[in-house]
């Protein structure tokens, strides 16, 4: 499994799945089926920022430095955080403007500048090739352990012939699969959606390898997480490893490191690649900002453990191949070769990213501004400077990466993986402040951003990169430990006498305070020349909608003139999308021309596609005047156009209310011709009967006196009916306006339940009831009305008498404290009621019917208020009135819940 062959043949195997897969995306999207128009599939491809520096450095950062190595990925978890606010506008600013790179974007901001975006790209080149070098030394490390263990590896890389090392074939490779696949269009703003769709691949690959290393590490060569915390505890060595203090520099240190990953997320050339280039929809941020924290979580999350076990199986060895020598150790065949495909694949991600922006930064801010100039062949080319540029980009990816193979042959040695990264991570900090105070800014200017950019970037230089080379043996390494020429105060790691700090926040400290002092001083005395003031004000208000002109061009040129430009620079299919059909003689609308330079810029970039369109145009682009009265009148219709929006929000939600209080009006009509229909109903049986029988006394003089007194009785029975219903009515009338007078009190609930017993005993013994008495609280002490509570009462034992089963009818009341109430229950052996018409029961005459054996009850009914005013009075005493199953008899129970009487002071 570990033979020469057989590695050779997975890694080769590896990079043609990634071939398959480049090819699939890209076939894909001509069919109009894009990959990366997912969510999650443009939050795996930012996982590009997740190297060998991960996969393999982590854990050797981890041994040296212990916890420290989170911090490099805190950095971009807060840039996600803070997404809605910085990506969101740099997304938004690159698709309206085509910007292809971060020079460009740069370059852009600051009037389009040449010099800038050729001093950036530059700076990219310069800074970036040691991250490129430590891929490579990743997998050449990577793969010398795997062939060679147990044997300690040996190889100095400057000492044997470049066609022995196996990195420069593979640097060759990858050169190869990113010309095939990253610059088949010249467009560099088109996105690379094979590319996207291989690296998003890739960074699975590399989490499904270190997961799985890991958990090998946990669980086979310790018996978990506890075992093996448990013996790194008991080593004396190993205790104080992940303190603050292993930590270089303390707390500054740190905050150093993690600000550096902060602002190197932000401005490697590759995040900028993946998160704005490559961003086809601003919406994905959303998902990316915690799907992305996610990913960083579930990669570093056994870090620790594979360092410590490291530490504890491997001692003396390089803490850098901990995740490739711990399988090896374990005799394993299968996972090592699996973890070395994980870093193989975690490095050809970063390489090929890297050097597709590289590529295009190099052509279009450094060459084609100098083809432009070089007239002679510009015009020995008519027709096929198309080709020409795709064959410089292609023969700068080449460049790239030998120069990255350079480093790694002659410095790869002096560093470790983390060490060498830090140093391009410094590097690409320095385009930071030029980056966000350009996006916030407006007087932010040129000349200030180039000095700033000279001064950071020198400083970078002396206090890294020369270090690096002393420490390699080119410089004496006295210029490190004693200062150039024996100055102490000139010593790189403690410039100006600045000792005890860690060298990376040293460099970052003296690198970004100089060139953030130069870029607002310079911007504050220093005027803007027209187009920067209009770039400037197109930059800091990209957020607000429709605040970017589409076009700022006040020149004249004709559509033929146009035409000409982009076949002789993009073809002839380009120029035909992009000013479509039309007379070619008729001049060009300054919409026009803006779009032929969005075209121009996504393959040139923004200043070669600016010198291009000045040659065609005669005029100039707008000023800021101009473009800030576009602006001021698109803020004026936003404004409008969101009062209008509230206005009908407004609108909308008073019309909701008045359909609502429609709704209730109607209802209210139908209760009130209901009340009055149940009201006439009701009144109309007692005095029907009152008057019948009153009539038959009036004509039957005859009748016998015993029938006489019957009638009698029956008229005054009607008449006490009747006056009960009246009172009924005119109490719940005063409970519906609020004026029914209470006269609450304190007083004991289980003496008042006494009374209303003793009041229906009589009644309730008459219909064959038995009544039983629960009484567990005594006293019960609460406020209420004393004359009404009992009206309530009574009013439950007699609703529960009539509706208690016919053969053997029950009624038990029962009272009970709970929690700070008191519980009085009044339950039936009856039928029960339904839960549906539970709530029914207190609505205003409405009453139960129920048969047995068909036939209909020979109760006395009520008049259906009773229930409903109860309610309502235990509601003005803070109490509650329900009806829920009986848990005794197995009937209705109607439950009131009052709540227990402050005690007297």
């Amino acid at each position: 499994m570990r033979s020469e062959a057989v590695i050779l043949a997975a890694a080769f195997g590896y990079l043609a799945l990634l071939f398959l897969i480049a090819a699939w995306g890209d076939r894909r999207a001509s069919q109009g089926r894009s990959v990366i128009g997912s969510p999650t599939v443009y939050a795996l491809s930012i996982a590009v920022y997740c190297t060998a520096w991960t996969f393999y450095g982590s854990v050797g950062r981890a041994t040296t430095q212990g916890a420290s190595f989170l911090l490099i990925y805190l950095g971009p978890t807060l840039a996600m955080l803070s997404a809605p606010f910085i990506l969101r506008k740099m997304v938004r600013i690159a698709a309206a403007q085509r910007l292809t790179s971060i020079a460009d974007f740069i370059s852009a901001r600051y009037g389009k500048s040449g010099a800038l975006g050729a001093l950036v790209a530059l700076i990219a080149l310069i800074g970036i090739t040691p991250y490129i070098a430590l891929q490579l030394k990743a997998i050449t490390l990577s793969h010398a352990v795997l062939v060679s263990y147990p044997a300690a590896v040996d190889w100095r890389l400057a000492e044997e012939p470049f066609w022995a090392d196996k990195s420069f074939w593979v640097a060759l490779v990858l050169a190869v699969f990113i010309i095939l696949f990253g610059t088949r269009h010249l467009d560099a703003s088109e996105r690379h959606e094979g590319m996207v769709a291989a690296i998003a691949f890739e960074s699975l690959v590399k989490l499904v390898a270190f997961l799985a290393v890991g958990l090998f590490t946990l669980f086979v060569l310790f018996r978990g997480p506890a075992d093996l915390f448990a013996q790194a505890g008991a080593s004396p060595a190993l205790r104080g490893a992940f303190d603050l203090a292993a930590v270089e520099g303390g707390a500054l240190g740190w905050s150093g490191l993690l600000l550096l990953a902060f602002l190197a997320f932000l401005t490697l050339p590759r995040q900028f690649q993946v998160l704005v280039v490559e961003n086809v929809d601003e919406r994905h941020l959303r998902r990316a900002s915690w799907l992305f924290p996610l990913y960083l979580l579930a990669i570093n999350l056994l870090v620790i453990p594979i360092a410590l076990a490291g530490m504890l199986l491997l001692e003396g060895s390089d803490p850098d191949s901990f995740v490739l020598t711990l399988p090896l150790s374990a005799g394993l065949e299968g996972l090592p070769l699996l973890v070395f495909i994980g870093g193989l694949s975690a490095a050809t991600g970063m390489v090929i990213v890297e050097t597709i922006a590289l590529s295009t930064m190099l052509s279009n801010q450094l060459v084609m501004p100098w083809l432009l100039r070089a007239s002679r062949l510009h015009a020995a080319h008519r027709g096929e400077l198309r080709g020409w540029l795709l064959g410089i980009r292609r023969v700068a990816i080449l460049l790239i990466l030998l120069l990255g193979y350079l480093y790694h042959a002659l410095l790869g040695d002096a560093y470790s993986l983390v060490t060498i990264g830090l140093v391009s991570f410094a590097a690409a900090a320095q385009f930071a402040p030029a980056l966000l105070l350009g996006l916030y800014w407006r007087g932010a200017n040129r000349t200030g951003a180039i000095v700033g950019l000279l001064l950071g970037f020198a400083v970078w230089v002396y206090t890294l990169l020369l270090p690096g080379f002393a420490q390699s043996g080119w410089l004496p390494l006295s210029f490190v430990e004693a200062g150039p020429w024996g100055l102490d105060w000139l010593r790189p790691y403690a410039l100006f006498g600045l000792e005890g700090w860690d060298r990376y926040s040293h460099a970052l400290f003296w690198s970004l305070g100089l060139n953030l002092a130069a870029l607002v001083g310079l911007s504050l005395f220093t005027p803007q020349s027209r187009l920067e003031q209009t770039q400037a004000a197109l930059f800091t208000e990209a957020l607000h909608r429709d605040a970017m002109p589409a076009g700022v061009w006040q020149g004249e040129t004709s559509r033929g003139e146009l035409r000409r430009l982009l076949s002789r620079y993009l073809g002839a299919k380009v120029a035909t999308r992009v000013l479509e059909s039309g007379d070619d003689a008729q001049p060009a609308p300054p919409v026009l021309i803006a779009r032929t330079e969005r075209a121009l810029a996504g393959a040139l970039g923004s200043a070669s596609a600016r010198v291009l369109i000045n040659s065609v145009v005669r005029g100039e682009a707008l000023d800021l005047e101009a473009v800030l009265s576009i602006l001021d009148t698109t803020s004026q219709t936003l404004e409008v156009n969101r009062r209008l929006e509230q206005k009908s929000q407004e609108l909308a939600r008073i019309g909701q209310e008045l359909r609502a209080a429609n709704e209730r009006l109607r209802e209210l009509d139908r209760l009130k011709d209901e009340f009055v229909a149940m009201v006439s109903h009701e009144l109309r049986t007692p005095l029907t009967s009152i008057r019948a029988f009153a009539e038959i006394l009036r004509d039957g003089q005859d009748l016998p006196e015993a029938k006489r007194e019957q009638f009698l009785e029956v008229v005054v029975h009607e008449s006490q009916r009747l006056s009960r219903l009246i009172e009924e009515i005119l109490d719940l009338a005063r409970l519906e306006s609020g004026r029914l007078t209470l006269t609450p009190r304190r007083l004991d609930l289980a003496m008042l339940a006494r009374h209303g017993l003793a009041a229906v005993e009589r009644l309730q013994a008459e219909r064959g009831v038995s009544l039983e008495v629960a009484i567990e609280a005594d006293p019960a002490w609460v406020v209420g009305d004393p004359d009404r509570l009992e009206q309530v009462i009574i009013n439950l034992l007699d609703n529960a008498g009539k509706f208690a089963d016919d053969e053997h009818p029950r009624v038990r009341l029962s009272l009970c404290r709970h929690k700070d109430h008191y519980r009085l229950a009044v339950e039936d052996n009856g039928p029960g009621i339904a839960e549906d018409e539970r709530e029914r029961v207190f609505e205003k005459f409405h009453q139960i019917q129920r048969q047995q054996h068909g036939e209909r009850r020979h109760r006395p009914k009520g008049s259906g208020l009773g229930l409903p005013i109860s309610r309502g009075i235990v509601a003005h005493l803070g109490g509650r009135l329900w009806v829920e199953s009986a848990p005794t008899l197995g009937g209705a129970s109607l439950v009131m819940e009052l709540p227990e009487a402050p005690n007297e002071s």
